[in-house]
């Protein structure tokens, strides 16, 4: 197996501090990373030197990510074709329900919301693009997780102990399999207070040209929109927004 670059490792823990921080300074990477300060001296000097991190004026021991980073970004959003489909159909998927539509992708154990469309009710959800999220206590990530074979799961359950973030999360391995089980059989999954005890959601899979899961499209409201008739309906929208995108990402189901 080829090995790591410890450096490289480094260099890019400093720009992931930036995730959720617009600038930095040399002493807050150190004492957030727990580096020797020469270390960190050195991997910000390379990175200001590549232009990947820019000093903040009038300010030298202060950083922000430069202009490469958005390059590449931008390289990146541009090719991924998803993104762009998804917020078409999410859109219409949402004005046929007025609530909620997120379009989310696997990135280990956890799920990554790429679009949301927003319903025009005065209570709405609170997410956003972009969020992290555990992928065992959302209907999204639980679409995903079903996708995987049963060495990628296997891989995804070693990471480490399910955390709860409600009292209704799945938090065992063992009863987790056998939900996603059922996830497979039905080819949907309901997040019923398992993210968020305010919040239910449906969601279905998402397929490329292959047939391989990409994703997954939820529909999620506040649960005092939430009424008898809501899975059924949420379910058969989600399932044919899922289609649709999927049919715009080249998958063609098979004929009966």
């Amino acid at each position: 197996m080829a090995r790591v670059v410890p450096a490289v490792i480094r260099a890019l823990d400093i720009l992931e501090l930036f995730l959720d921080r617009a600038e930095l300074s040399a002493r807050e990477v150190t004492e957030r990373l727990g580096l020797p300060r020469t270390t960190v001296h050195e991997l910000l000097v390379t990175l200001v030197d590549r232009a990947y991190l820019i000093v903040v004026p009038g300010q030298p021991v202060r950083y922000r990510l430069g202009m490469p980073l958005f390059q590449l970004g931008s390289a990146f959003a541009g090719r991924l074709d998803l993104v762009r489909e998804a917020q078409a159909v999410a859109r219409e998927v949402a004005a046929g329900c007025d609530e909620a539509v997120h379009v989310a992708v696997l990135d280990g154990a956890d799920v990554i919301y790429l679009v949301k469309v927003d319903s025009t009710h005065p209570v709405r959800m609170v997410s956003a693009v972009g969020r992290r999220l555990p992928a065992h206590c959302t209907a999204v990530g639980k679409v995903l997780l079903a996708g995987l074979d049963r060495a990628g799961l296997d891989g995804v359950l070693a990471r480490g102990p399910l955390a709860g973030m409600t009292p209704a999360s799945i938090t065992d391995p063992d009863r987790l399999r056998a939900h996603l089980e059922q996830v497979r059989a039905e080819g949907v999954a309901a997040d019923l207070g398992e993210s968020d005890t305010a919040v239910r959601c449906v969601a279905a899979a998402v397929r490329d040209h292959s047939g391989a899961i990409v994703a997954a499209m939820s529909v999620s409201a506040p649960i005092i929109r939430w009424s008898p008739q809501s899975p059924e309906k949420w379910t058969d929208l989600v399932c044919e927004g899922a289609a649709a995108l999927s049919a715009r990402l080249g998958f063609r189901a098979a004929s009966r």
